[in-house]
């Protein structure tokens, strides 16, 4: 049994008959009154996302968690096939339990918790960002720049970002896998 002051971002823990990923947590010491810790959890079953508040030293159910890099190789429906690059074992893993499923490119790298209880796996953790190539976007319009100006552009992995107005199609362009959100363009 762990406590709240053991609570930090990528921890697994079991709460209300479900497994939960903490996603953001933050300490609140208020003037009056008790400590408490200020929760965001994503369910790793159905990956729907749940603020909750912990009073300071509530003890909480860690899950035990072990990382394993697996290579993503290919989609088919909502499932995605990886592949563990140890021991060349093949998973098949529900959409849903990606954070971005949109960004992630046949051949990517990723981090992979398996609960060593259950030896089910429980997510799957993407690389800060990516680097993908843009297969389609709108021209932009000169003299359009007066804000910071976007258009939306499809990767090559069929997303859909928004990117400043420069980009063309054939630029290589790096996104932020929390966000979906472009970051900057990469020249090779």
């Amino acid at each position: 049994m762990a406590s709240t002051s053991d609570i930090k971002n990528g921890l697994c823990i079991k709460y209300n008959n479900d497994i939960y990923k903490i996603i953001e947590f933050l300490h609140v010491k208020p003037g009056k009154g008790p400590a408490f810790v200020r929760t965001k959890l994503r369910s790793l079953t159905n990956g729907k996302v749940l603020d909750n508040t912990f009073s300071a030293g509530h003890k909480i159910e860690e899950v035990r968690v072990e990382n394993h890099k697996f290579q993503y190789l290919y989609p088919e429906g909502d499932l995605f096939h990886f592949m563990n690059t140890e021991t060349f074992e093949q998973i098949s893993l529900n959409k849903n339990i990606l954070d971005s499923p949109g960004l992630l490119k046949e051949g990517e790298n990723v981090m992979v918790s398996i609960n060593t209880e259950t030896d089910l796996p429980l997510s799957v953790d993407m690389p800060a960002s990516v680097v993908l190539e843009v297969t389609y976007a709108e021209p932009g319009i000169k003299g359009n720049t007066a804000t910071n100006a976007t258009k939306s552009a499809t990767v090559e992995t069929g997303a859909t970002v928004n990117v400043p107005l420069f980009i063309n199609e054939g630029d290589k362009i790096k996104i932020d896998t929390t966000s979906g959100s472009y970051m900057e363009r990469v020249k090779e």
